[in-house]
């Protein structure tokens, strides 16, 4: 099982922590792939519309008589053919949302941090506590952490210092446990975390 130097907000070694087996799945693209897919699908809003010929306001008289006009006939002026008509087969209001078994998403899920140990893209702390919620503080943080790219913090439980200092930062994110996902993990090249987090993790997806 792989293991991972566990660091202090300084930057200094504190220990080697063994990873969760969780954290040993293999990388499979497909995986990551399709729950990537499926999470921006469930965000979608699926609002978009256009009016049909029925929806078109106006049409309801017939534009001119059935014979003798030399022309084709047609009962409305709002046809898809006229200028102002109704669209064919256009967007309508629909559902993009759908599910993925439970163990795919479980699976894709273990990819996904998985990938983050062996690309070294794993920042384990003991401890992650700001005395106030000043960006300044984090920002600091992130300085002697060396992480200067984008970064995921991933905390146990709620803290209001470290989310508050956190949102003016760009590229920055902070999420509880529950709200952990594979298209986040993934975005973000870094991820922050500390050994409660870890140890949630095995107990709630490693079964």
């Amino acid at each position: 099982m792989a293991s991972v130097a566990m660091v202090d907000m300084s930057n200094k070694k504190v220990k080697d922590v063994e990873l969760p087996a969780f954290f040993g799945t293999e990388v499979k693209g497909h995986l990551l792939h399709a729950a990537v897919v499926n999470q921006l699908a469930n965000r979608r809003a699926g609002t978009a519309a256009t009016k049909n010929k029925a929806l078109v306001s106006g049409g309801g008289k017939k534009p001119f008589k059935q014979k003798g006009t030399g022309r084709a006939r047609a009962g409305s002026s709002r046809s898809p053919l006229w200028r102002h008509g109704g669209t064919v087969f256009g967007p309508m209001p629909r559902d993009y949302s759908y599910s993925l078994p439970k163990k795919e998403k479980r699976a894709a899920l273990g990819a996904a941090l998985a990938a983050k140990v062996q690309d070294s893209r794993l920042v384990l702390l003991d401890k992650l506590e700001l005395a106030a919620p000043r960006t300044k503080e984090m920002s600091g943080l992130l300085k002697n952490l060396g992480v200067s790219e984008s970064a995921l913090v991933l905390l146990p439980v709620e803290n209001k210092n470290v989310s508050l200092a956190s949102r003016n930062i760009p590229n920055v994110k902070v999420i509880r446990m529950e709200n952990i996902n594979v298209y986040d993990i993934l975005k973000y090249r870094y991820l922050i975390t500390t050994q409660d987090a870890l140890t949630t993790i095995q107990e709630v997806y490693g079964k």
